[in-house]
């Protein structure tokens, strides 16, 4: 029987956009669900609405990047539902420019978040899932993962390196636990908001016209979560229909 109820998930990014999309999805289909993320008053509002509405979850201040904040946010998941099912790693950062611009606190931002923030995931949530004996990685990467573009080449180098860790995670791992890839195209979130570059924040306007709902990304996290045991998922790839690349 598909199905995701009782099933503990934690879920970095979960403030807003795919990760609060993904949380209160999971948490309609009975989920027991963790948000981590650093504004911890928005993860607070969220996590009422979903009790107003019947599901159960919890909140925790985190910031990916550092790798014992992430392995105390995983073991708050494990103190409190007793076990780890999921584990999204979700949370990313997108300040687009071209490499000329040399904005290179931006990469190294993109690096810390994008890359250690999935690895951090992975450190934490690992040995639980091996001591348990089964869990799932649901890593979220972009069509960025696939085809590169002016002003996101270490953007898009980052979302290659989320794709390559995944798929040598599950070369790796034992046939108890599985590791999913999604790559959404253009997606509504903050991610556009923060870009500091004038052009590409100017050409990302215009790319975003035809973005999807976040809700479609949580849908194909939530597919590949309710498949049986042993039906791995390994890689969603969800688009704008009017998109071309």
């Amino acid at each position: 029987m598909l199905t995701i109820s009782g099933k503990v998930v934690a879920i970095t990014g979960a403030s807003s956009g795919i990760g609060e999309a993904t949380a209160r999805l999971l948490a309609q289909s009975g989920a027991q669900i963790v948000l981590g993320a650093r504004r911890t008053d928005r993860l607070e509002q969220i996590v009422s609405q979903i009790r107003s509405g019947g599901g159960i979850a919890e909140h925790y201040s985190l910031d990916v990047t550092e790798r014992e904040e992430m392995n105390a946010f995983i073991s708050f998941a494990q103190n409190t539902y007793g076990r780890v099912d999921v584990i999204v790693n979700n949370a990313g950062v997108m300040p687009l420019s071209k490499l000329e611009a040399l904005k290179v606190n931006e990469w190294d931002l993109m690096i810390d978040v994008n890359i250690r923030g999935v690895l951090h995931g992975i450190s934490a949530g690992l040995p639980i899932m091996k001591k348990q004996g089964f869990g799932q990685f649901i890593n979220i990467s972009s069509i960025g993962g696939h085809v590169v573009s002016p002003t996101a080449a270490v953007y898009c180098a980052t979302k290659f390196a989320v794709g390559a860790i995944s798929e040598g995670l599950r070369m790796e791992v034992e046939d108890d636990i599985r590791v999913t890839v999604i790559s959404p195209g253009v997606t509504e979130s903050e991610l556009a908001d923060r870009i500091s570059d004038n052009d590409a924040r100017e050409v990302m306007k215009e790319y975003r016209k035809i973005s999807i709902s976040p809700n479609a990304i949580a849908r194909a996290i939530k597919f590949a979560i309710e498949q049986p045991e042993d039906v791995d998922v390994n890689e969603i790839i969800v688009r704008p229909t009017a998109s071309s690349t």
